[in-house]
């Protein structure tokens, strides 16, 4: 092992719905980073990129992720007073000078821009180990449309779903509203398709409500994702690995809610939700859940780190695989790094892992060789 500490940088905030959530996750990892068993092995570094898609250096993310909330605008004033850049314009300007000394990256971001492939590609361009899938499994992963054909692709169970864009309901809401009711009936669930943490998800149980969450969805993305609702339990698996080493699953979590379903306030709000680790399934559906987790990563291309999503039945025994999440969070309420702990991995070793496995996983590609 090198006798100085890697060069780790923390990217938290992110030009996304998920902006807060990222900030409640990297503090998170900051916090695995500092622990005793990695303080001297790494040095972190941080990086904050405001909800308009600036990149900001380590003073301005020290204190966003210090304070726990996005940062102000008086904050990102000062910062571009004391950086010369101005505020303008939103958007990539590149990057901070700090960035230049990282070798190896932790996007912690949820959503567009951090967790689609964008900012995959870029350091896939900058040559640098990240944690986390490729452009590939992120971007795949991302979108539920291209996610569900890549699951459909290999075989795995899905409950009922179509796929529907922003412009059929601008255009003709009443014929596609048909067609949904025939095709999958009520409740049904209307989603984005490329957020997550529950953003803009809306469950329909009549006309009148699928009609407006169609329009919620469609004001976020122009591409959605209709399924049909089911009765039965949700669970989670969460992996790791790839690369030059086989995936490896976790023990199933459940979780367990007393609202209607699983919505963003339900899934962020203390109180509101808790899950049972591990969950108390027969062991059969554990090992098949255990094995789709590890087959619907290999469907879309995802590696590093994912958390997969399952509906599980008890009244028929079926099982159906529901979405991956290729950047799972890291809150102290989230499943990713509580699974891992009770499969026998403490969030401090999971996260060394990680920056550990980002090294071998995405090895600069350096083109053709020189003659």
């Amino acid at each position: 092992m090198n006798s100085s500490p890697t060069a780790v940088g923390l990217i938290l905030g992110g030009a996304s719905g998920e902006h807060a959530v990222s900030i409640r996750s990297a503090a998170t990892v900051a916090a695995a980073l500092h622990h005793p068993s990695n303080a001297a092995r790494y040095a972190l570094h941080c990086f904050y990129i405001d909800p308009q898609g600036r990149w900001w250096g380590p003073e301005l993310a020290d204190a966003v992720l210090a304070q726990g909330s996005p940062a102000s605008a008086e904050q990102l004033e000062a910062a571009a007073r004391q950086s010369g850049h101005s505020l303008a314009r939103g958007g990539f300007r590149g990057l901070p000078a700090a960035a230049l000394e990282i070798e190896v990256w932790f996007p912690v971001l949820h959503g567009p821009n951090g967790e689609d492939g964008t900012i995959q590609g870029l350091f896939t361009l900058m040559q640098v180990p990240f944690v986390g899938s490729g452009v590939l499994g992120s971007a795949v992963g991302m979108d539920k449309q291209a996610m569900k054909a890549a699951f459909a692709a290999t075989g795995l169970p899905q409950v009922a779903y179509a796929c529907v864009s922003a412009s059929q309901v601008a255009s003709d809401p009443e014929a596609l509203m048909g067609k949904l009711e025939t095709q999958l009936g009520y409740p049904c669930f209307v989603k984005p398709a490329n957020l997550g943490s529950s953003v803009g998800i809306s469950k329909a149980t009549d006309r009148a409500s699928l009609l407006n969450g169609l329009r919620t969805a469609a004001a976020l993305d122009p591409r959605l994702v209709v399924e049909q609702g089911v009765a039965a339990r949700e669970l989670e698996c969460a992996v790791k690995g790839g690369g030059g080493a086989a995936l490896q699953a976790s023990v199933l979590g459940e979780i367990c809610f007393d609202a209607d379903w699983y919505d963003y306030d339900t899934k962020y709000s203390e109180g509101k939700s808790h899950t049972v680790i591990p969950a108390k399934v027969p062991e059969a559906i554990t090992e098949r859940a255990r094995a789709m987790a590890i087959e619907a990563c290999g469907a879309v291309g995802a590696m590093g780190l994912a958390r997969v999503d399952f509906f599980y039945s008890e009244a028929s025994g079926e099982l159906w695989l529901n979405e991956i999440n290729t950047m799972p969070g890291f809150t102290s309420q989230s499943m990713y790094p509580m699974l891992w702990a009770s499969s026998g991995i403490p969030l401090p070793q999971l996260v060394c892992e990680l920056i550990e496995g980002a090294r071998e996983w995405h090895q600069p590609s350096l083109g053709a060789p020189t003659p």
